[in-house]
């Protein structure tokens, strides 16, 4: 009996050593909040304005609005999931200034 309760409290103790693959720093889930957009599973951190706080959001989707890319790792508008393509401003200035939205589009489908 002593056997089986030391054996159950090694197996309690190995349980609570396996780390939470939820991170605090990173590995985040949509909504948490976060400094990057590497942090994020879904490797999108984005913010309404410039006052707000970043959270972690899901990547856009077709005909949503997007951005191409954030120089600085927070967008205002999460990048499009994989397979779709954002149609829009791609220029330096747009980058720098938080402005170079488009929309999603899937780049396989001929548009009509």
């Amino acid at each position: 009996m002593e056997k089986v309760l030391v054996l159950l409290l090694v197996v309690l103790a190995v349980v609570y050593a396996v780390p939470d693959p939820r991170g605090i720093i990173i590995n985040l889930e949509d909504g948490e909040l976060c400094l990057n957009s590497a942090q994020c599973k879904s490797s999108c951190c984005q913010r309404d304005t410039g006052l707000s706080l970043a959270r972690c959001a899901s990547k856009a989707r077709e005909n949503s609005e997007c951005s191409a890319k954030t120089l600085y790792g927070v967008y205002y508008k999460c990048p499009c999931e994989r397979g779709l393509t954002c149609e829009g401003d791609k220029s330096i200035v747009g980058a720098i200034t938080n402005t170079n939205f488009g929309i999603c589009h899937d780049a396989g489908r001929s548009r009509e």
